[in-house]
């Protein structure tokens, strides 16, 4: 591995030429760690479903979809889904997806903050997300861009250890 000053990590809005890549980011995401919703390749999207996500993003006001590039190479993604009906269009929920080899260089946090500062000038009162309790690090992370907890679902995944594991609901709101 590189060290970071030798990588050219960038952040920037995911562009159609993305799609093939995020579609095996995904599934690679979901079999590195338990902490994904899903296991490997399950749940797949195709290339064609993140063309078509990706042109929906770029549609919609309150969706936002940001990649994470080493040069060309995607090595991570976040995504932002509002929603459209009236009483629910104030907020969107955020979901984010690091390779492991690039987690600890600062990526999640970065794009934690492009998220925060695109719902500002959205004027999206709130970011939502799920966690799992057992990924302190995230949590850590959200707490300290102004995330608070709201809820947690009680066994909410089961595991591979056998065990049942809880879920965080964090949110953020305009005002923080």
């Amino acid at each position: 591995m590189e060290n970071s000053n030798q990588r050219k990590l960038i952040i920037r809005e995911a562009e159609l030429r993305d799609a093939e890549a995020l579609a095996r980011l995904r599934v690679k995401t979901d079999g590195e760690t338990e902490y994904m919703d899903r296991e490997e390749g399950e749940g797949y999207l195709s290339p064609k479903d993140f063309e078509e996500l990706i042109m929906t993003d770029r549609k919609e006001s309150n969706n936002l979809c940001l990649v994470a590039c080493d040069k060309q190479e995607v090595v991570g993604y976040c995504r932002c889904e509002g929603n459209k009906l009236k009483r629910l269009s104030h907020q969107v929920t955020f979901g984010i997806a690091i390779m492991k080899d690039y987690w600890g260089y600062g990526l999640g946090r970065q794009m934690l903050k492009m998220v925060i500062a695109w719902s500002k000038e959205q004027k999206i009162h709130k970011i939502n997300l799920s966690v799992s309790g057992s990924n302190k690090r995230a949590i850590h992370l959200y707490e300290t861009c102004g995330f608070q907890i709201e809820g947690c679902l009680k066994d909410d995944k089961r595991l591979s250890d056998g065990e049942y594991h809880d879920t965080l609901l964090m949110a953020r709101f305009s005002n923080e």
